[in-house]
């Protein structure tokens, strides 16, 4: 496949995946209020009380903090919200939540990624649905190309992201670093480009880099 037309499938792609969790973020104000009214309504069956246990002021904490970061959270980030330091009773609390999710009739969800991550995301299936109130993607095409020529090529030199990019790649390594996408290390005269594991939880792919190349590959077969 020509260069130009891997760039512009791939951002396709990236670009999707941005517009998911755009409209994720923009449309759980009003999917968390819902699940606050169940939490509340459950906790009054159970106890008949108004006031929530313990337990369900955790689940609380963790669901805000899922929702306030809009990524996937590791268990010792999630331990420092709730103020809980065992990695094993943050986990359990975790699932649980999960599991509340997916006993609701909601247009969110809770996942798992590898490592015990967690994130609070749109399900798929209401993507297209909604697409037209997301919010403006967080990154531009051009970003987007310069990511994705490097998601593909790495771990490539930054001088080769140049030269295939144009001098303006300079600057989009500079924002995609920031975003935390990508990791430059130096060798020689220049740098070593390579994606992050947070690109990887971000886009949805695997955080060994072959076995995401191989990802990036079958994507395209679909859409030749």
């Amino acid at each position: 496949m020509a260069l130009g037309k891997f760039q512009h499938d791939f951002t396709r792609r990236l670009r999707t995946a941005i517009i998911t969790l755009s409209e994720a973020f923009f449309t759980m104000n009003h999917s968390l209020l819902i699940s606050e009214k169940k939490v509340r309504y459950e906790n009054s069956k159970e106890s008949g009380s108004s006031f929530k246990s313990n337990n369900d002021e955790k689940l609380a904490l963790l669901e805000a903090a899922l929702y306030v970061a809009g990524r996937p959270l590791d268990l010792h980030t999630l331990g420092s919200i709730i103020e809980v330091h065992s990695d094993d009773d943050v986990l359990k609390l975790a699932r649980q939540l999960m599991r509340k999710y997916e006993g609701w009739n909601t247009s969110l969800e809770i996942r798992e990624f590898r490592n015990h991550r967690f994130v609070l995301q749109l399900k798929p299936e209401y993507t297209k649905k909604v697409k037209r109130l997301s919010i403006r993607p967080v990154l531009t095409e051009g970003p987007l190309k310069t990511l994705s020529y490097i998601a593909y090529h790495q771990p490539v030199p930054q001088t080769r992201v140049a030269e295939a990019r144009g001098s303006h790649a300079y600057r989009h390594l500079k924002q995609l670093e920031k975003m935390g996408f990508i990791t430059r290390e130096d060798k020689g005269r220049t740098k070593i480009v390579r994606t992050t594991d947070y690109f990887a939880d971000y886009f949805g792919f695997s955080w060994n880099i072959t076995s995401m190349k191989r990802q990036i590959r079958k994507i395209f077969r679909k859409l030749k």
